[in-house]
């Protein structure tokens, strides 16, 4: 009997049948597990091929990288991060915070330097930053107002507005234009200086008097020189510039998370789908504001890749808001623990030194948070909040609260389209 002699292409096609068997595509979890699959292919390759005496002339194909969406940086994702010496961490932080303005190339590597940077000289070097570019004791006062609450078709396992959770939230219908202007005067008489409005739906297709209505909603709360922000969900080039024309200051669409992990959190809107409304709204001459929800589950790897996402936009957001999960009963992810604070003032603190000019936002679960540790958040970088009576379906820190702590530390309300440029 003749024996099968092992050459490098024989190695090479076993080892990849057996990469097959164990790391089967259907049993993968997102698009970004089935690229590192044919990264460690492509390594087992490597492997065989140095074995042999003789030199394979056959080579695998290398793998097809889906094409980002125009206008935004994606990484490699079969590239992992090149491990950094200690002293390129501490040059790529030096050089980030003596920056004289925005950049928008960041790599991974440099944002994971950043980001893990020990906490007490991180938030010491974005405070420092921060003062470069802002005025460190102006904070801009927002109020969010729900003007649809529930009903929403999409599976966006945070939200207890989804159809698909049983929450307990009844849904209602938009509200009139006189109940959210009156709205935005009690706003106005308690400081806030942005007035935002939020609907539960997907997008705006086929929603033309609810269109209509908002643009008055819109007009009416500039005419009292409020900035005026929505989140609609998904609009096209055309609504855009309708809401622009309109008056609107800025548009809302977070991107959440990381893209890695976005699919762990929502099947029926794609990454690349918010990545198109944002590029719609900037398109418009609208200020983009856009963020993420820390506490989804998700790892340090994707906080950096969110941040990674959002400062290598064309032009960096206007404002970015930091969300911590306020678990909902009903929703998938109702037992998720609260997002440690450290991770929380990392986040915004990274958020800082990548994005210069841009307000960086504290957002869903401030209530949760001592005013200690607000306060901590405001040095490392954080200069807006939301504050009110509600934010959407939960907990907000009420205006009469904020004003005691603004009095105690100094604190002091943006105005209106007059935030102070120190930079």
């Amino acid at each position: 009997m003749s024996a099968t002699i092992a050459t490098p292409r024989f190695l090479f096609l076993q080892s990849l049948r057996l990469s097959q068997r164990c790391y089967p595509t259907s049993s993968l979890r997102s698009p970004a597990r089935q690229w590192q699959t044919i990264g460690i292919r492509r390594s087992m390759s490597s492997v065989v091929e140095d074995l042999g005496s003789t030199t394979s002339t056959s080579q695998p194909p290398p793998p097809v990288v889906p094409a980002p969406i125009a206008g935004t940086s994606q990484a490699n994702p079969t590239s992992a991060p090149r491990d950094m010496s200690e002293a390129e961490k501490r040059e790529v932080l030096r050089k980030a915070v003596n920056a004289t303005g925005p950049r928008n190339d960041w790599t991974k590597e440099e944002i994971s330097a950043i980001y893990n940077t020990p906490l007490m000289e991180l938030t010491f070097q974005s405070g420092t930053l921060h003062r470069r570019f802002h005025a460190p004791s102006e904070i801009q006062l927002c109020t969010l107002m729900n003007i649809k609450t529930g009903g929403c078709t999409e599976d966006c396992s945070y939200c207890s507005q989804s159809t698909r959770h049983n929450t307990g939230l009844q849904p209602t219908r938009v509200a009139t234009v006189s109940s959210v202007l009156e709205a935005a005067r009690t706003a106005k008489e308690n400081g806030s200086t942005r007035f935002c409005m939020g609907a539960a739906w997907r997008d705006m297709r086929g929603r033309k008097t609810s269109l209509r209505n908002i643009k008055e909603m819109i007009s009416g709360v500039r005419a009292l020189n409020m900035e005026v922000c929505v989140t609609l969900g998904m609009v096209d080039a055309s609504q855009a510039q309708e809401l622009k024309e309109a008056g609107l200051t800025a548009y809302n669409h977070n991107v959440d998370t990381s893209r890695e992990f976005y699919p762990e959190v929502i099947t029926t809107r794609t990454y690349d789908e918010r990545l198109q409304t944002l590029s719609h709204v900037r398109n418009a001459g609208l200020n983009v504001c856009t963020g993420g929800i820390l506490g989804l589950g998700e790892s340090s790897s994707d906080r950096i890749s969110l941040l990674h996402t959002v400062s290598t936009l064309p032009t960096h957001p206007e404002s970015f808001p930091v969300n911590a999960l306020v678990p909902i009963k009903g929703t998938p992810l109702q037992s998720n623990k609260p997002i440690e604070f450290p991770e929380m003032l990392r986040t915004i603190a990274t958020a800082r030194i990548l994005m210069p000019r841009t307000m960086v936002r504290i957002a869903a679960g401030r209530v949760g948070m001592s005013e200690e540790q607000q306060v901590l958040c405001f040095g490392a970088g954080a200069n807006a909040v939301f504050t009110g009576e509600r934010m959407l379906t939960t907990e907000c820190n009420g205006w009469e609260e904020d004003k005691g702590m603004f009095a105690r530390w100094g604190l002091v309300p943006m105005k209106s389209f007059e935030k102070t440029v120190v930079a």
